[in-house]
């Protein structure tokens, strides 16, 4: 099998690790199989990819879609290195609040499945970063939404302490002002 997969300490989130093949003239790798996902939980229909470039110190972040346009990711880094955070907004869930942080870089191209019911971002650690994103609704600017960064009731131990943000960035609610419309199915365990 061409990837590993990992689940992480709260519900739905996977770290996806795809076996590489390098040699002296670069390397060879799949970054997506369907029927490999789909075996090991993650059975999303992907609609669009969306691809970003930032500097060092660039946090986005944490976004979502309401439904009926919420959105699930497959994330990874083509170029440097980040810091990327999930945090599971799903109402009534046992991990309700709290947030799961990898590093994805360029070097140990990881991905990362996040799946509907968590907000999402990432700080660039390197001097810059070109990150990819797989998502499972398009983007739906009515149905944005987002939590503060760094919502204290939150606390994610981001590995910068003065980001660079958006005005949209500095201005979203906290996680208990916002707007969220994802409630846990303890029976699906999503």
């Amino acid at each position: 099998m061409p990837f590993r997969f990992q689940r992480l300490g709260i519900s739905g989130l996977i770290l996806v690790e795809p076996r590489v093949f390098e040699d002296s003239r670069g390397f060879l790798m799949e970054s997506y199989k369907k029927s490999d996902f789909e075996a090991n939980g993650i059975a999303a229909e992907f609609v669009q990819d969306i691809h970003s470039h930032s500097v060092r110190g660039v946090l986005r972040g944490m976004h979502y879609q309401l439904h009926p346009a919420a959105q699930g990711k497959l994330v990874r880094v083509v170029k440097g290195e980040v810091f990327d955070v999930a945090v599971d907004i799903r109402r009534n869930a046992p991990t309700f609040g709290q947030w799961e942080g990898v590093v994805l870089s360029e070097g140990n191209f990881r991905m990362f499945y996040v799946p509907e019911g968590f907000a999402h971002g990432f700080c660039v650690l390197s001097d810059e970063a070109e990150f990819v994103y797989k998502v499972t609704a398009e983007f739906a600017p009515d149905l944005d939404r987002g939590i503060l960064w760094n919502d204290p009731a939150v606390g994610i131990e981001w590995p910068v302490s003065d980001p660079i943000l958006s005005e949209k960035d500095l201005e979203l609610p906290t996680l208990a002002n916002s707007e969220n419309n994802f409630v846990y199915d303890p029976e699906a365990g999503i």
